[in-house]
């Protein structure tokens, strides 16, 4: 199931599956984390699972700072990558940089059983006001999206 959630005047894409949701790193998402990211996440986040109780009658079982913390580092990842290729001018590493952002563009949040590196998005959960401290205040002034 696909929804638009319309927040703060900036539709966000989100994909439903069984123990996954999707997230799509796009310039409508960058341009909604710009004021208080922190509370954005938060705010998407709560929607999110919210919709899918709803849908499937169970909780998403992936807390809301792994969640948040997973789509945080892709969006940066996404921002690095599109930044790194504006500075480095070679074409070959270009290319693996492109391919490296495709994997960022569309954040894939899975429970354990469907998402071998949840573990990795949970250990990491521990640090999210860090990573919401070096997440760039305003990703798209750059226009990279």
């Amino acid at each position: 199931m696909e929804k638009q959630y319309n927040l703060f005047n900036h539709e966000i894409q989100v994909h439903f599956e069984p123990k996954l949701v999707r997230v799509f790193s796009d310039a409508a998402l960058w341009a909604f984390l710009k004021d208080d990211a922190g509370t954005r996440f938060e705010i998407l986040v709560k929607i999110i699972k919210d919709d899918y109780l709803k849908k499937y009658e169970v909780e998403l079982n992936i807390t809301n700072d792994s969640l948040i913390v997973e789509i945080l580092v892709h969006v940066y990842c996404d921002y690095i990558g599109l930044r790194f290729n504006q500075v480095v001018k070679i074409k070959f590493i270009q290319k693996l940089v492109v391919k490296l952002l495709e994997r960022a563009e569309v954040v894939d949040c899975g429970e354990r059983s469907v998402d071998s590196n949840r573990w990795v998005w949970d250990l990491l959960s521990k640090y999210k006001k860090a990573f919401i401290k070096i997440l760039p205040k305003n990703l798209n002034r750059r226009k990279l999206k």
